[in-house]
């Protein structure tokens, strides 16, 4: 591990603005990944700024009904929190089947969405990953690509997005609110928070920066059967294969998306109007644009039969 310096920040905007003026650095709350990167010299920061003292670990009403989380929220927290496992149950089942109990007891909300990819060759620092290293290339088009990614990939990279709960944020229509270095505020529509590959897959998402993610806002309740399904190598905690979230109404529409399959939560708000068909024609129109390797073509299939999967759970709840 290189050398870093390390601070505490006293609030929201100095974090940000330490952030934004200081060269490579990088904030720091349960450290779940960003340590392990270190480690591996993958991430190399020169400066880690922590945030565990800035009060963004509480769980709020709104005024419309929905639900205000910390950005420091531990996922042990949020997924036992009784307003969340009563309306927004794909949640807390996400969370649930996204780690170690451990893990979860030091994981943030903002850390989760944040979290990197767990392509094996952005892993090994002996192999070419645009990802890692800009420009370099990216191993995993050529190389074993069983876990990775089918639809929205690139020349440049088809890495996958290794966060469970942020595909349960997606199908809720979660809102990511933010602070800059001066102060000003913004929220980001979780559709809009992590970037598609392209020619710059380093860049993961839409924070500008310094940046700072403050909390996640949800709407309020829909309603519905909340299904989180996940297909994983091993029953033990693993990353999906594929995985589905999906918020379901008696009449057959509902919300669906789909974790797994790409640089980030795969949703395609158009595909929900054949979910009342049923799972092959959702799922068709879904990946209409897929283009798997040789490797991971099953998981077109594997997609289709986990949505049928949780439209089962839904009628039989």
């Amino acid at each position: 591990m290189k050398e870093f310096t390390y601070e505490r920040a006293a609030s929201t905007q100095e974090a940000a603005a330490k952030a934004k003026e200081t060269p490579g650095a990088k904030f720091i709350a349960g450290g779940t990944n960003l340590l392990d990167l270190m480690k591996l010299e993958i991430e190399t920061p020169r400066h880690l700024i922590d945030v565990n003292g800035l009060g963004l670990d509480k769980i709020e009403n709104t005024q419309d009904g929905g639900l205000r989380i910390g950005a420091l929220v531990r996922n042990t927290a949020l997924a036992a929190d009784m307003r969340v496992r009563k309306d927004y149950g794909v949640l807390s089942r996400a969370l649930l089947a996204g780690a170690s109990g451990q893990l979860r007891n030091k994981a943030t909300t903002a850390g989760n969405l944040l979290q990197r990819t767990r392509c094996p060759y952005f892993y090994d620092i002996n192999q070419p990953c645009n990802k890692r290293s800009p420009g370099s290339g990216c191993a995993a088009i050529e190389g074993f690509s069983r876990q990775l990614g089918v639809i929205g990939t690139s020349e440049s990279c088809i890495a996958t997005n290794p966060s469970d709960m942020a595909v349960a944020m997606r199908a809720l229509d979660a809102e990511v609110e933010t602070v800059d270095d001066r102060g000003r505020t913004r929220k980001i529509p979780i559709a809009e928070f992590h970037r598609l590959p392209g020619d710059t897959p380093h860049i993961e998402t839409t924070l500008a920066s310094g940046e700072l993610i403050t909390a996640v806002t949800l709407p309020r309740p829909i309603g519905g059967t909340h299904v989180y399904r996940k297909v994983r190598d091993r029953a033990s905690y693993a990353f999906a294969l594929v995985s589905v979230a999906a918020v379901l109404q008696r009449d057959g529409t509902g919300r669906v998306a789909v974790g797994g399959v790409a640089h980030r939560p795969w949703r395609v708000e158009d595909a929900e109007a054949d979910l009342p068909k049923g799972a092959k024609a959702f799922s068709a129109r879904l990946l209409a644009d897929a283009k798997p390797t040789n490797d991971n073509a099953f998981k077109i299939p594997l997609v289709e039969r986990t949505v049928a999967a949780a439209l089962n759970d839904a009628r039989q709840q």
